[in-house]
C-alpha cells in the first residue's frame, strides 16, 4: 500500500468518523431534551454536546469546500462552539456539584462569566485578527492562523476546563453510594472527550509539517474514535440524573435509541461515502444507487437488530433476566376489550356458521347486570335480556347437575326465538354471563357432531370471559399499588451525598404520594370560591400554599391561587378552541371551577353530553393533581437549596 492511498483511506476514515460524531452528539441531544429535560445537569450536558456538534460540523463541511474563501468561513463558523465549549464546561461540572447539593454563589457567577467572556470571544473572531486570522486551504487540515492574543484564549480554555475537571472530581468524592461513585468515575474519564474535540490545534500551522501527512491523519483518526466512545460515556451516565424511572428502563431506552438511530444513520453514511466506482459497474447513477442502497440498509440493518434484541436484552438483564422476560411476555397474553371483543365475535360467527342461523350475543355479568360483550348480526339483546327465565342465572350446582356436565342440549334454554346457555368459570361455581344464539327451531335439537363443536365453541367463550375478569382484578390490584411503586422510585432516585440530609418522608410527600390525592384536589375545587372543603383542606399544608400564603395574605386566598396557577399549566399554546380536543380539559376546568358555570352550561358551551363532561372532568382533576404534585416538588427543591446556599461554604466540602 502506498503512502499516499493509506493517506486517502485515513482521510476518509477522518470523513466517516466526524460523520458519524455529528450524528451521535444530534441524537444524544434529542434524547435526553426528550426523556430528561427537567434535570438541570441535563441541560448543561446538552448544551456542551451541541457546541461540540457545532465543531464537528465545521469538519464535514470543511472536507468539502474547494477554496480558501469558503473554508475562513467556515472555520470561523466553527468558533461559534469552540469558544463556548469551556463556558459549557464550567456549566455543566457546577450542575454536577449541584446534584452533590454543593451549592456555590460564586460558582454560579464564574458560570454566566465564563458564558460572557466566550461570546466576547466569539466577537473577536468574527471582527478582528486578535484571536485567529488569515487561514491555510488544505483537503486535510484547513486552520486559521493563530493571533496575538490566541494564547490568552489557549490559557482560559486550559484554566476552565482543569475546574471543571476538579468539580467533577469533588463530585465524585462526594458520592457515598457505589452507583453514584461509578456514575460519576465514567464522566471523569470522559470528561476531556469535547475539550479534544473542539481545542483548535489544526490552527497551528507548523503541525501538519512537523508530521508526515499519514501520521498525522491517523492521529487525528485515533483522536476521534475516543471522542464517539467518550462522548456515549458520558450520555449513558447524564441520562440516570434526575430521572425517576428504574436503571434497567433508562439503561434499555439508551441503547436500543443508539442502536436504531446513531448506529443505522452511521452505517447509511458509510455506504454513500463508499459508493466509489459502483456508478460505473452498476450502470445506474448515483443517485439511483443511493436511493435504493440506503432503503435496502435500513430495512435489513432493523431486521438485524430485532434478531439481536434478545441477545442484546440479556446483557443488559443479566440479574433480572427471567422476570423481565416474564414481564415482556405479559403484554402478549393481555386482552383489551377489543381484544375480547373480537375474540368473541368469532366464537360467534362460528356458531353462527355451525347452526345456520344468522344473529348471536354474549352478555357478561357486571355488578348486578348484563353487559353485551360482542354480538353478531342484528339481534335485539337488550329486549331479551330484559325479560330472561329465571332458571339461566343458576348455577348448575344450584339445579341438581353434575358440577362437570359440559353444556349441550341439556344446558340450552329456548326462549323468544334464542337458544340460551349460561357460561361458567373452569370451576363452574360462579357465572360469567350468557351466550344467545338464534334457534334453527322450537327447542335445541343439536346433533352429536354438533353438540361436540359447540361444546368447545362455549368452553372459549367462557375462558375469555374468566381470563378477562382475572386480569381486571389484577388490575385493579395494581391501580391500589402503582402510587407506592412510584413513590418507591422517587426515593430510589434520591442519591444520597456527603453532607446531604439523611432522607426521611416529610408529611408533604406522604400528602402528594397519597391514593386520595386527587380526591383533595377535586373537593378543594369543588369549593373553589368558599366552602369548607376548601377552607379546611388538607393541601394548605402544602409548601407551595405556604409559599404563596406569604403574598396572598390568607391560606384559603393562597390555595386558590396555587389551584389557578396548576390549571394554567394545562393551558394548550395557541388561540383558545372550545371545541378542539387539546383544550377540553382546560376548558371543562375553567368553566367549571374557575368560573363556577353549572354542569348544564358547561356541557352546552362544549357541545358534550353531561355523562361526557363528567368522564372528561374526571381525566382534567388528576391531571391538575398532577401538576400540583409537581409544583410541590419542585418548591421543596428550591427550600433545600436555599438551605445549602445560607451553610457556611466550608462546612459543605466536608465529609462525614
Amino acid at each position: 500500500m502506498t503512502p499516499l492511498n493509506l493517506a486517502s483511506i485515513l482521510l476518509q476514515a477522518n470523513r466517516i468518523l466526524s460523520g458519524a460524531i455529528v450524528i451521535t452528539a444530534f441524537s444524544l441531544v434529542v434524547y435526553i431534551l426528550t426523556h430528561n429535560l427537567r434535570s438541570a445537569v441535563a441541560r448543561a450536558f446538552c448544551a456542551l454536546l451541541t457546541f461540540v456538534l457545532v465543531v464537528y460540523t465545521g469538519d464535514i463541511v470543511l472536507y468539502q469546500v474547494t477554496s480558501l474563501e469558503a473554508a475562513v468561513m467556515w472555520l470561523k463558523f466553527q468558533w461559534l462552539g469552540i469558544a463556548f465549549v469551556p463556558a459549557a464546561y464550567l456549566h455543566f461540572s457546577d450542575a454536577l456539584l449541584r446534584t452533590t447539593n454543593d451549592f456555590s454563589r460564586k460558582r454560579q457567577m464564574a458560570v454566566r462569566l465564563s458564558y460572557l467572556g466566550s461570546a466576547v470571544l466569539l466577537l473577536l473572531v468574527a471582527l478582528t485578527d486578535l484571536v485567529v486570522y488569515d487561514g491555510v486551504y488544505s483537503p486535510q487540515s484547513s486552520h486559521l492562523r493563530p493571533g496575538p492574543l490566541f494564547w490568552a484564549f489557549t490559557v482560559y480554555f486550559l484554566i476552565i476546563v482543569t475546574w471543571g475537571a476538579w468539580n467533577i472530581r469533588e463530585a465524585r468524592r462526594r458520592c457515598l453510594t457505589s452507583t453514584s461513585r461509578r456514575r460519576m468515575t465514567y464522566l471523569a474519564v470522559a470528561f476531556a472527550a469535547p475539550g479534544l474535540g473542539a481545542f483548535p490545534y489544526l490552527l497551528v500551522s507548523s503541525a501538519p509539517t512537523l508530521l508526515p501527512s499519514s501520521l498525522f491523519l491517523f492521529i487525528l483518526l485515533a483522536g476521534n474514535v475516543g471522542i464517539a466512545l467518550m462522548l456515549v460515556v458520558m450520555a449513558y451516565s447524564v441520562a440516570y440524573f434526575g430521572v425517576l424511572t428504574p436503571d434497567r428502563v433508562v439503561k434499555h431506552s439508551l441503547i436500543h435509541y443508539l442502536l436504531r438511530g446513531p448506529f443505522v444513520a452511521t452505517c447509511v453514511l458509510v455506504f454513500i461515502l463508499a459508493l466509489g466506482k459502483m456508478e460505473s459497474f452498476l450502470g445506474l447513477t448515483r443517485d439511483a444507487i443511493v436511493v435504493f442502497g440506503t432503503v435496502i440498509l435500513i430495512v435489513l440493518l432493523q431486521i438485524l437488530i430485532n434478531l439481536a434484541k434478545p441477545f442484546i436484552d440479556r446483557l443488559i438483564y443479566r440479574q433480572d433476566r427471567a422476570e423481565i422476560t416474564w414481564i415482556q411476555e405479559l403484554d402478549k397474553h393481555l386482552l383489551t376489550s377489543t381484544d375480547l371483543a373480537q375474540f368473541l365475535e368469532g366464537v360467534l360467527t362460528s356458531l353462527c356458521d355451525l347452526l345456520r342461523v344468522r344473529s348471536a350475543f354474549v352478555a357478561a355479568v357486571d355488578g348486578n347486570q348484563l353487559v353485551i360483550e360482542a354480538s353478531c348480526g342484528t339481534p335485539n339483546a337488550p329486549r331479551l335480556l330484559s325479560n330472561l327465565p329465571d332458571d339461566l342465572l343458576i348455577r348448575p350446582s344450584d339445579n341438581g347437575n353434575d358440577e362437570h356436565d359440559e353444556p349441550g342440549d341439556s344446558q340450552l334454554i329456548a326462549h323468544e326465538g334464542y337458544w340460551f346457555t349460561p357460561l361458567f368459570t373452569r370451576s363452574r361455581d360462579t357465572i360469567l354471563g350468557l351466550l344467545a344464539v338464534e334457534g334453527r327451531s322450537p327447542q335445541p335439537d343439536l346433533e352429536d357432531e354438533e353438540v361436540k363443536i359447540f361444546r368447545s365453541l362455549i368452553q372459549q367463550a367462557a375462558a375469555a370471559l374468566e381470563d378477562r375478569s382475572l386480569q381486571q382484578g389484577v388490575f385493579a390490584a395494581l391501580q391500589l399499588i402503582i402510587p407506592e411503586i412510584e413513590r418507591i422510585q422517587r426515593h430510589r432516585g434520591m442519591v444520597r451525598y456527603s453532607g446531604s440530609p439523611a432522607w426521611s418522608p416529610s408529611e408533604e410527600e406522604d400528602l402528594i404520594a397519597a391514593q386520595d390525592f386527587p380526591l383533595l384536589v377535586r373537593d378543594a375545587l369543588s369549593h373553589y370560591w368558599g366552602g369548607p372543603k376548601l377552607t379546611n383542606s388538607p393541601l394548605l399544608k402544602l409548601r407551595v400554599v405556604e409559599a404563596a400564603r406569604q403574598q396572598e395574605g390568607s391560606s384559603m386566598m393562597a390555595l386558590r391561587a396555587v389551584l389557578s396557577r396548576a390549571i394554567e399549566r394545562l393551558r394548550p399554546e395557541g388561540q383558545r378552541s372550545m371545541t378542539t380536543a387539546d383544550w377540553i380539559l382546560y376548558n371543562i376546568l375553567e368553566l367549571k371551577f374557575l368560573q363556577g358555570r353549572r354542569v348544564s352550561e358547561v356541557a352546552a358551551r362544549l357541545a358534550m353530553s353531561e355523562s361526557d363532561l363528567y368522564r372528561k372532568q374526571r381525566i382534567a382533576i388528576e391531571e391538575v393533581a398532577r401538576a400540583l404534585a409537581d409544583m410541590e416538588r419542585e418548591a421543596a427543591e428550591q427550600e433545600r437549596g436555599e438551605e445549602q446556599n445560607s451553610r457556611p461554604s466550608t462546612a459543605r466540602h466536608k465529609l462525614p
